[in-house]
């Protein structure tokens, strides 16, 4: 499913680079793939593009741990104009934000994500779900 806000599809098309997947267990540790991911090919880690990849990739993982039970998918892709981040968790709900409800700490991630990502697709499966963002890389 799309989520509301997101656009229509995917960008880009063309050869993806995503190179061996590691098991990623933290977010300290999605980033530091994502970052090596985003080197090479030519994106600075100083860029605001990469400090935006960066803060989804955080947010997608750290959800996945706090709120999903666990990670159980964690992938990367570059194409010649978007990263693709793929997040997969235990559990079938999906994203919510709780923003403005001064009863529930925290909520601002999930929003942050759909304003940084260029595309969004939860699917739901028995075993739980996976989130993935598509951020433009230029």
């Amino acid at each position: 499913m799309s989520t509301p806000g997101a656009a229509d599809g995917p960008p880009g098309s063309g050869r993806r680079l995503g190179g061996d997947q590691p098991a990623i267990t933290t977010s300290a540790a999605a980033r530091r793939h994502v970052g090596e991911l985003l080197e090479r090919v030519s994106v600075s880690r100083d860029s605001v593009i990469a400090a935006d990849a960066l803060l989804v990739t955080t947010e997608l993982v750290n959800n996945a741990v706090r709120h999903g039970g666990g990670i159980t998918l964690f992938r990367t892709d570059v194409t010649s104009s978007a990263l693709h981040v793929s997040v997969g968790d235990a559990s079938t709900r999906t994203p919510t934000s709780h923003q403005g409800d001064p009863t529930k700490p925290g909520g601002h991630g999930w929003p942050l994500i759909q304003r940084l990502a260029e595309h969004i697709d939860i699917t739901l499966h028995p075993g739980g779900k996976t989130i993935e963002v598509v951020l433009r890389l230029s």
